[in-house]
Protein backbone atom coordinates (compact mmCIF):
# COMPACT_ATOMS: atom_id res chain seq x y z
CA UNK A 1 0.00 0.00 0.00
CA UNK A 2 2.64 3.10 -1.27
CA UNK A 3 -0.56 4.78 -2.65
CA UNK A 4 -0.86 7.18 0.92
CA UNK A 5 1.89 8.91 2.77
CA UNK A 6 4.89 8.06 0.64
CA UNK A 7 7.71 9.36 0.83
CA UNK A 8 8.75 8.88 -2.25
CA UNK A 9 7.90 12.47 -3.48
CA UNK A 10 10.09 13.97 -0.82
CA UNK A 11 13.57 14.95 -2.22
CA UNK A 12 16.06 12.21 -0.63
CA UNK A 13 19.01 12.83 -3.01
CA UNK A 14 22.70 12.47 -1.88
CA UNK A 15 23.95 15.90 -0.92
CA UNK A 16 26.90 16.60 -2.61
CA UNK A 17 27.97 20.24 -1.44
CA UNK A 18 28.61 21.03 2.08
CA UNK A 19 25.36 24.06 1.91
CA UNK A 20 23.46 21.02 0.83
CA UNK A 21 23.66 18.84 3.85
CA UNK A 22 22.09 21.84 5.53
CA UNK A 23 24.17 21.54 8.44
CA UNK A 24 26.55 23.96 9.81
CA UNK A 25 30.61 23.74 8.82
CA UNK A 26 31.91 23.72 12.44
CA UNK A 27 29.63 20.50 13.47
CA UNK A 28 30.66 18.36 10.60
CA UNK A 29 34.11 19.60 11.50
CA UNK A 30 33.72 18.79 14.69
CA UNK A 31 32.60 15.25 13.76
CA UNK A 32 35.12 14.19 11.31
CA UNK A 33 37.68 14.74 13.77
CA UNK A 34 36.03 12.75 16.35
CA UNK A 35 35.67 10.05 13.60
CA UNK A 36 39.39 10.16 13.06
CA UNK A 37 40.62 10.66 16.48
CA UNK A 38 38.64 7.26 17.78
CA UNK A 39 39.80 5.76 14.79
CA UNK A 40 43.38 6.75 14.63
CA UNK A 41 43.53 7.26 11.04
CA UNK A 42 40.68 6.46 8.10
CA UNK A 43 40.96 6.52 4.14
CA UNK A 44 38.80 8.16 2.28
CA UNK A 45 36.24 5.27 1.63
CA UNK A 46 36.19 4.35 5.39
CA UNK A 47 35.18 8.38 5.98
CA UNK A 48 32.67 8.12 3.42
CA UNK A 49 31.15 5.02 5.28
CA UNK A 50 31.05 6.45 9.32
CA UNK A 51 30.02 9.50 8.23
CA UNK A 52 27.15 9.09 5.71
CA UNK A 53 28.43 11.54 3.22
CA UNK A 54 29.53 11.98 -0.28
CA UNK A 55 33.20 12.32 -1.13
CA UNK A 56 33.16 16.06 -2.30
CA UNK A 57 31.46 16.68 1.14
CA UNK A 58 34.63 15.15 2.74
CA UNK A 59 36.80 16.90 0.16
CA UNK A 60 35.18 20.42 1.28
CA UNK A 61 35.78 19.61 4.77
CA UNK A 62 39.52 17.53 4.67
CA UNK A 63 40.46 20.52 2.62
CA UNK A 64 39.74 22.85 5.15
CA UNK A 65 41.77 21.42 7.81
CA UNK A 66 44.58 20.59 6.21
CA UNK A 67 44.71 23.99 5.32
CA UNK A 68 44.38 24.41 9.05
CA UNK A 69 46.84 21.95 10.13
CA UNK A 70 44.93 19.72 11.81
CA UNK A 71 44.68 17.24 9.59
CA UNK A 72 47.64 15.33 7.58
CA UNK A 73 47.98 13.42 5.06
CA UNK A 74 49.37 9.48 5.84
CA UNK A 75 49.34 8.06 2.52
CA UNK A 76 47.57 6.07 0.00
CA UNK A 77 44.68 3.42 1.83
CA UNK A 78 46.09 -0.03 1.83
CA UNK A 79 42.97 -1.50 0.38
CA UNK A 80 43.84 0.57 -3.37
CA UNK A 81 39.98 2.27 -4.15
CA UNK A 82 39.94 3.71 -0.80
CA UNK A 83 41.90 6.54 -1.12
CA UNK A 84 44.18 8.57 0.43
CA UNK A 85 44.29 8.02 3.84
CA UNK A 86 43.86 10.87 6.80
CA UNK A 87 45.06 11.44 10.52
CA UNK A 88 45.10 13.75 12.77
CA UNK A 89 47.74 16.16 13.62
CA UNK A 90 48.37 17.39 17.01
CA UNK A 91 46.25 20.26 16.92
CA UNK A 92 43.74 17.84 15.52
CA UNK A 93 43.76 15.82 18.42
CA UNK A 94 43.22 19.19 20.76
CA UNK A 95 40.11 19.94 18.61
CA UNK A 96 38.77 16.59 18.90
CA UNK A 97 38.91 16.20 22.66
CA UNK A 98 37.53 19.79 22.72
CA UNK A 99 34.59 18.19 20.34
CA UNK A 100 34.34 15.11 22.93
CA UNK A 101 34.23 17.72 25.71
CA UNK A 102 31.17 19.74 23.93
CA UNK A 103 29.47 15.68 22.33
CA UNK A 104 29.70 12.68 22.56
CA UNK A 105 28.26 11.53 19.92
CA UNK A 106 30.24 9.64 17.03
CA UNK A 107 28.08 8.31 14.19
CA UNK A 108 26.40 9.45 10.62
CA UNK A 109 25.95 12.93 9.90
CA UNK A 110 23.01 13.96 11.62
CA UNK A 111 19.97 15.15 9.17
CA UNK A 112 18.65 18.92 9.94
CA UNK A 113 15.95 19.34 11.86
CA UNK A 114 14.35 21.51 9.47
CA UNK A 115 14.39 19.13 6.73
CA UNK A 116 13.25 16.47 9.46
CA UNK A 117 9.82 18.41 10.14
CA UNK A 118 9.41 18.32 6.07
CA UNK A 119 9.93 14.46 6.16
CA UNK A 120 7.30 13.50 9.00
CA UNK A 121 4.72 15.40 7.11
CA UNK A 122 5.26 13.66 3.87
CA UNK A 123 5.09 10.54 4.84
CA UNK A 124 2.62 10.93 7.99
CA UNK A 125 0.38 7.52 8.77
CA UNK A 126 -2.72 10.04 9.25
CA UNK A 127 -3.52 9.23 5.13
CA UNK A 128 -7.00 7.93 5.98
CA UNK A 129 -5.88 5.43 3.66
CA UNK A 130 -7.28 2.13 5.47
CA UNK A 131 -10.37 0.15 3.87
CA UNK A 132 -12.74 -2.47 5.27
CA UNK A 133 -11.04 -4.94 2.77
CA UNK A 134 -7.55 -4.19 3.75
CA UNK A 135 -8.31 -4.60 7.37
CA UNK A 136 -10.21 -8.19 6.30
CA UNK A 137 -6.67 -8.88 4.52
CA UNK A 138 -4.52 -7.91 7.63
CA UNK A 139 -6.85 -9.64 10.61
CA UNK A 140 -7.53 -12.61 8.30
CA UNK A 141 -7.72 -15.54 10.73
CA UNK A 142 -7.85 -13.14 13.74
CA UNK A 143 -11.13 -13.69 15.90
CA UNK A 144 -12.95 -10.84 16.49
CA UNK A 145 -16.30 -9.70 18.21
CA UNK A 146 -18.64 -8.79 15.56
CA UNK A 147 -18.28 -4.97 14.19
CA UNK A 148 -14.62 -4.95 15.82
CA UNK A 149 -12.69 -5.04 13.26
CA UNK A 150 -14.85 -2.24 11.49
CA UNK A 151 -14.67 -0.26 14.61
CA UNK A 152 -10.60 -0.39 14.32
CA UNK A 153 -10.39 0.50 10.45
CA UNK A 154 -12.63 3.93 11.48
CA UNK A 155 -10.12 4.94 14.63
CA UNK A 156 -7.00 4.48 12.25
CA UNK A 157 -8.74 6.61 9.81
CA UNK A 158 -9.92 9.54 12.78
CA UNK A 159 -6.03 10.23 13.02
CA UNK A 160 -7.46 10.48 16.38
CA UNK A 161 -5.80 9.00 19.63
CA UNK A 162 -7.42 5.31 20.85
CA UNK A 163 -8.31 3.90 23.83
CA UNK A 164 -8.68 0.23 23.84
CA UNK A 165 -9.84 -1.13 27.08
CA UNK A 166 -11.22 -4.54 28.69
CA UNK A 167 -10.26 -7.12 31.13
CA UNK A 168 -6.65 -8.79 31.31
CA UNK A 169 -6.09 -11.97 28.41
CA UNK A 170 -8.42 -10.16 26.07
CA UNK A 171 -6.25 -9.77 23.17
CA UNK A 172 -5.89 -5.79 23.68
CA UNK A 173 -2.02 -5.62 23.30
CA UNK A 174 -2.08 -8.52 20.34
CA UNK A 175 -4.46 -6.78 18.65
CA UNK A 176 -3.11 -3.24 18.71
CA UNK A 177 0.80 -4.41 17.65
CA UNK A 178 -0.93 -6.15 14.40
CA UNK A 179 -2.73 -2.83 13.61
CA UNK A 180 1.09 -1.39 11.51
CA UNK A 181 -0.14 -4.54 8.95
CA UNK A 182 -2.22 -1.75 7.35
CA UNK A 183 0.48 0.33 6.98
CA UNK A 184 2.82 -1.11 4.20
CA UNK A 185 4.53 1.32 2.74
CA UNK A 186 8.19 1.96 3.96
CA UNK A 187 9.57 5.36 5.33
CA UNK A 188 12.91 7.13 5.66
CA UNK A 189 14.25 7.28 9.30
CA UNK A 190 17.39 9.44 9.87
CA UNK A 191 20.15 8.38 12.20
CA UNK A 192 20.48 10.90 13.55
CA UNK A 193 19.05 14.96 14.10
CA UNK A 194 20.98 17.94 14.68
CA UNK A 195 18.64 20.41 16.65
CA UNK A 196 21.33 23.43 16.18
CA UNK A 197 24.50 21.43 17.66
CA UNK A 198 23.01 19.54 19.63
CA UNK A 199 22.61 15.62 18.02
CA UNK A 200 19.89 13.11 18.61
CA UNK A 201 19.98 9.62 17.70
CA UNK A 202 16.81 8.52 15.96
CA UNK A 203 17.23 5.49 14.41
CA UNK A 204 17.28 2.75 17.33
CA UNK A 205 17.72 -1.29 15.66
CA UNK A 206 14.93 -2.48 18.45
CA UNK A 207 12.51 -0.23 17.17
CA UNK A 208 13.30 0.04 13.20
CA UNK A 209 13.39 -2.75 10.69
CA UNK A 210 15.39 -1.67 7.76
CA UNK A 211 13.97 -3.18 4.67
CA UNK A 212 17.26 -2.83 2.51
CA UNK A 213 21.01 -3.16 2.96
CA UNK A 214 22.28 -0.10 1.44
CA UNK A 215 25.42 -0.48 -0.51
CA UNK A 216 28.65 1.26 0.33
CA UNK A 217 28.33 5.10 -0.58
CA UNK A 218 29.50 5.74 -4.10
CA UNK A 219 32.45 8.85 -4.70
CA UNK A 220 29.67 9.92 -7.75
CA UNK A 221 28.00 13.20 -7.68
CA UNK A 222 24.56 11.94 -8.56
CA UNK A 223 23.85 8.40 -7.38
CA UNK A 224 21.89 7.26 -4.66
CA UNK A 225 20.00 8.95 -2.02
CA UNK A 226 20.86 10.79 1.18
CA UNK A 227 22.93 8.54 3.51
CA UNK A 228 21.82 10.21 6.65
CA UNK A 229 18.19 8.49 6.09
CA UNK A 230 17.40 4.50 6.24
CA UNK A 231 14.60 2.73 4.25
CA UNK A 232 12.63 1.59 6.79
CA UNK A 233 9.02 -0.53 8.00
CA UNK A 234 6.63 1.64 10.21
CA UNK A 235 8.12 1.66 13.90
CA UNK A 236 5.93 0.73 16.19
CA UNK A 237 6.58 1.37 19.58
CA UNK A 238 5.59 -0.54 22.40
CA UNK A 239 5.66 0.08 26.69
CA UNK A 240 4.12 -0.74 29.55
CA UNK A 241 4.59 -0.11 33.28
CA UNK A 242 8.41 1.01 33.18
CA UNK A 243 7.05 3.87 31.15
CA UNK A 244 8.47 6.96 33.27
CA UNK A 245 7.68 10.40 32.11
CA UNK A 246 11.81 11.19 31.38
CA UNK A 247 11.54 8.66 28.40
CA UNK A 248 9.03 11.28 27.04
CA UNK A 249 11.34 14.02 26.50
CA UNK A 250 14.93 14.15 25.05
CA UNK A 251 17.43 13.20 27.27
CA UNK A 252 21.04 14.12 28.07
CA UNK A 253 23.63 11.79 29.70
CA UNK A 254 26.45 13.55 31.28
CA UNK A 255 28.82 10.24 31.43
CA UNK A 256 28.34 9.64 27.53
CA UNK A 257 27.56 13.34 26.51
CA UNK A 258 24.64 12.33 24.34
CA UNK A 259 21.28 12.88 23.39
CA UNK A 260 18.60 10.24 24.08
CA UNK A 261 15.70 10.55 21.28
CA UNK A 262 11.92 10.29 23.49
CA UNK A 263 9.85 7.36 22.28
CA UNK A 264 7.27 8.87 20.63
CA UNK A 265 9.87 10.40 18.54
CA UNK A 266 11.45 7.07 17.65
CA UNK A 267 7.55 6.43 16.91
CA UNK A 268 7.24 9.01 14.16
CA UNK A 269 5.49 8.39 11.41
CA UNK A 270 4.84 4.93 13.37
CA UNK A 271 2.75 3.87 16.14
CA UNK A 272 3.43 4.00 19.62
CA UNK A 273 1.35 1.85 22.25
CA UNK A 274 1.04 3.02 26.03
CA UNK A 275 0.63 -0.63 27.63
CA UNK A 276 -0.77 -1.50 30.85
CA UNK A 277 -2.08 2.42 30.90
CA UNK A 278 -2.56 2.95 34.83
CA UNK A 279 0.31 0.81 35.70
CA UNK A 280 2.94 3.10 35.31
CA UNK A 281 4.74 4.91 38.44
CA UNK A 282 3.06 8.29 38.08
CA UNK A 283 -0.32 9.23 38.46
CA UNK A 284 -2.73 8.55 35.32
CA UNK A 285 -3.49 12.12 35.26
CA UNK A 286 -0.25 13.19 34.56
CA UNK A 287 0.67 10.60 31.65
CA UNK A 288 -2.01 11.61 29.99
CA UNK A 289 -2.08 15.49 30.42
CA UNK A 290 1.72 15.30 28.84
CA UNK A 291 -0.58 14.27 25.53
CA UNK A 292 -3.19 17.23 25.44
CA UNK A 293 -1.64 19.57 23.54
CA UNK A 294 0.39 16.94 21.31
CA UNK A 295 -3.25 15.36 20.67
CA UNK A 296 -4.84 18.56 19.81
CA UNK A 297 -2.13 20.43 18.05
CA UNK A 298 -0.01 17.33 15.98
CA UNK A 299 3.12 18.84 17.45
CA UNK A 300 4.68 18.28 20.22
CA UNK A 301 7.43 20.39 22.10
CA UNK A 302 10.50 18.90 23.62
CA UNK A 303 13.19 20.36 25.69
CA UNK A 304 16.43 20.00 25.57
CA UNK A 305 17.44 21.70 28.52
CA UNK A 306 19.50 25.10 29.62
CA UNK A 307 15.89 26.86 28.24
CA UNK A 308 16.07 25.45 24.88
CA UNK A 309 12.94 24.03 23.56
CA UNK A 310 12.09 22.22 19.79
CA UNK A 311 8.65 21.99 18.00
CA UNK A 312 8.29 18.66 16.06
CA UNK A 313 5.40 17.07 14.42
CA UNK A 314 3.33 14.58 16.30
CA UNK A 315 2.88 12.35 13.44
CA UNK A 316 1.92 8.88 15.12
CA UNK A 317 -1.00 6.62 15.87
CA UNK A 318 -1.28 6.98 19.90
CA UNK A 319 -2.31 4.04 21.39
CA UNK A 320 -3.86 3.65 25.45
CA UNK A 321 -4.51 0.24 26.29
CA UNK A 322 -5.75 -0.87 29.92
CA UNK A 323 -7.37 -3.52 32.17
CA UNK A 324 -9.18 -0.57 34.20
CA UNK A 325 -12.30 1.25 33.64
CA UNK A 326 -11.09 4.34 31.81
CA UNK A 327 -13.04 6.39 33.56
CA UNK A 328 -10.82 5.29 36.89
CA UNK A 329 -7.87 7.36 34.79
CA UNK A 330 -9.45 10.57 33.57
CA UNK A 331 -12.42 12.20 33.52
CA UNK A 332 -15.02 12.23 30.94
CA UNK A 333 -13.74 15.60 29.76
CA UNK A 334 -10.80 13.77 28.84
CA UNK A 335 -11.56 11.28 27.60
CA UNK A 336 -14.01 12.91 24.51
CA UNK A 337 -10.39 14.19 23.45
CA UNK A 338 -9.34 10.84 22.57
CA UNK A 339 -11.95 9.71 20.53
CA UNK A 340 -12.29 6.11 20.04
CA UNK A 341 -12.72 4.10 22.90
CA UNK A 342 -13.03 0.26 22.15
CA UNK A 343 -13.81 -2.62 24.29
CA UNK A 344 -12.59 -5.77 24.27
CA UNK A 345 -14.53 -8.31 26.43
CA UNK A 346 -14.70 -12.15 26.41
CA UNK A 347 -15.45 -14.59 24.07
CA UNK A 348 -18.25 -16.39 23.23
CA UNK A 349 -18.31 -20.49 23.15
CA UNK A 350 -18.25 -20.31 19.47
CA UNK A 351 -15.15 -17.64 19.04
CA UNK A 352 -13.49 -19.91 22.05
CA UNK A 353 -13.67 -22.67 19.65
CA UNK A 354 -12.40 -21.14 16.62
CA UNK A 355 -9.14 -19.72 18.16
CA UNK A 356 -9.14 -23.69 19.89
CA UNK A 357 -9.32 -24.60 16.15
CA UNK A 358 -6.02 -22.97 15.40
CA UNK A 359 -4.23 -23.60 18.25
CA UNK A 360 -4.36 -27.00 17.83
CA UNK A 361 -3.77 -26.82 13.86
CA UNK A 362 -0.80 -24.87 14.55
CA UNK A 363 0.62 -27.63 17.10
CA UNK A 364 0.08 -30.49 15.06
CA UNK A 365 -2.64 -31.61 17.57
CA UNK A 366 -6.34 -33.64 15.51
CA UNK A 367 -9.16 -31.11 17.21
CA UNK A 368 -11.42 -33.10 19.29
CA UNK A 369 -14.61 -31.78 20.12
CA UNK A 370 -15.03 -34.15 23.15
CA UNK A 371 -11.74 -32.15 24.50
CA UNK A 372 -12.71 -28.83 23.72
CA UNK A 373 -16.22 -29.41 25.37
CA UNK A 374 -14.73 -31.07 28.54
CA UNK A 375 -12.30 -27.67 29.01
CA UNK A 376 -15.49 -25.48 28.93
CA UNK A 377 -17.88 -27.38 30.58
CA UNK A 378 -15.16 -28.72 33.20
CA UNK A 379 -13.22 -26.59 33.91
CA UNK A 380 -14.00 -22.85 33.15
CA UNK A 381 -18.01 -23.42 33.79
CA UNK A 382 -16.86 -24.87 37.30
CA UNK A 383 -14.49 -22.21 38.20
CA UNK A 384 -16.29 -19.46 36.87
CA UNK A 385 -13.54 -18.45 34.58
CA UNK A 386 -14.45 -16.60 31.27
CA UNK A 387 -13.13 -17.33 28.09
CA UNK A 388 -10.47 -15.26 27.33
CA UNK A 389 -8.44 -15.67 23.56
CA UNK A 390 -5.09 -16.54 25.23
CA UNK A 391 -5.87 -19.54 27.09
CA UNK A 392 -6.50 -22.04 24.25
CA UNK A 393 -2.66 -21.20 23.02
CA UNK A 394 -1.70 -21.49 26.80
CA UNK A 395 -3.42 -24.91 27.97
CA UNK A 396 -2.68 -26.60 24.93
CA UNK A 397 0.89 -25.56 25.37
CA UNK A 398 1.42 -26.12 28.75
CA UNK A 399 -0.03 -29.45 28.20
CA UNK A 400 2.07 -29.89 24.89
CA UNK A 401 5.08 -29.03 27.99
CA UNK A 402 4.41 -32.36 29.93
CA UNK A 403 4.14 -34.90 27.11
CA UNK A 404 7.38 -33.49 26.56
CA UNK A 405 8.56 -33.94 30.06
CA UNK A 406 6.94 -37.40 30.13
CA UNK A 407 8.29 -38.79 26.76
CA UNK A 408 4.84 -39.27 25.38
CA UNK A 409 3.14 -38.17 22.67
CA UNK A 410 0.17 -38.60 21.08
CA UNK A 411 -3.46 -36.55 21.16
CA UNK A 412 -4.14 -35.22 24.63
CA UNK A 413 -5.75 -36.43 27.30
CA UNK A 414 -8.38 -34.56 29.72
CA UNK A 415 -5.88 -35.14 32.66
CA UNK A 416 -3.31 -33.47 30.72
CA UNK A 417 -5.61 -30.50 29.95
CA UNK A 418 -6.42 -30.52 33.96
CA UNK A 419 -3.04 -30.31 35.17
CA UNK A 420 -2.30 -27.67 32.79
CA UNK A 421 -5.17 -25.64 34.10
CA UNK A 422 -4.26 -25.96 38.19
CA UNK A 423 -0.78 -24.93 37.04
CA UNK A 424 -1.85 -21.75 34.77
CA UNK A 425 -4.35 -20.00 37.43
CA UNK A 426 -3.13 -18.65 40.48
CA UNK A 427 -5.08 -20.31 43.38
CA UNK A 428 -5.28 -18.51 47.11
CA UNK A 429 -6.60 -19.87 49.63
CA UNK A 430 -10.33 -19.43 50.32
CA UNK A 431 -11.01 -18.79 47.03
CA UNK A 432 -12.82 -20.94 44.76
CA UNK A 433 -11.84 -18.97 41.40
CA UNK A 434 -8.94 -18.77 39.47
CA UNK A 435 -7.06 -15.65 38.33
CA UNK A 436 -5.23 -15.41 34.94
CA UNK A 437 -1.67 -14.74 35.04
Amino acid sequence: MDHFGSSNAFNVSQPCTLTETGLSEALLIDLLCKHLYDAGSLDTSRLMERMALAGPVLDELLAFLRKDGRVEVLGQASSGGGGLRYGLTERGRGSARDALARGGYIGPAPYPVERYRELLHSQTIHHGGVTGKEMQTAFTGVVLHGGMLDQLGAALNSGRAIMIYGPAGTGKTFISSKLIRLFGEAIWVPHAIAIGEAIIEIFDPQVHKRVDETARPSLRLDQGHDRRLLRCKRPVVITGGELTMDQLDIRYDPYTRQYQAPLQLKAGNGMFIIDDMGRQRMAPAELLNRWIVPMEEKKDFLNLGGGRHCELPFDLILVFSTNLNPLQLADEAFLRRIGYKLHFDYLTRNEYEQIWRQEVEKLGIPYDPLLLRYVIEGLHQPEKVPLAPCHPRDLLGMARDRQRYQGSSGPLTPQELEWAWHNYFVRLQGTEQGETP
